[in-house]
């Protein structure tokens, strides 16, 4: 491996977001964080995701509206249940689960 292109695998993802693309889209992105925290704010996913609060609630709103995820009403806050068996959008993945996915960021 050239140091050039191990400088690259060390570089922050937010410097290589700034890049222009990455591999998974901010939807992507906001599926793992509720995979990973299901009681998360959408303040702190955002945060996490690097896009704005409403960015977040929109994409939300979007893989409800899919059937992606469900949202509780836990006291005052939302908790949000993924349903994982649910198949990944693309054609070319779509006989996959969001499971799979999912399992490479445990």
């Amino acid at each position: 491996m050239t140091d050039r292109v191990a400088d690259r695998a060390t570089v922050p993802a937010a410097q290589a977001a700034e890049r222009g693309w990455t591999f998974l889209s901010n939807h992507g992105h906001v599926l793992v964080a509720l995979s990973r925290d299901p009681s998360a704010r959408l303040r702190d996913i955002a945060e996490a995701v690097g896009i704005t609060e409403r960015a977040t609630q929109a994409i939300v709103r979007d893989l409800e509206e899919g059937g992606y995820l469900t949202k509780v009403k836990v006291g005052r806050r939302n908790e949000y249940r993924l349903h994982p068996h649910r198949r990944l959008r693309h054609p070319a993945e779509s006989d996959i689960p969001i499971k799979d996915l999912l399992g490479i960021f445990d």
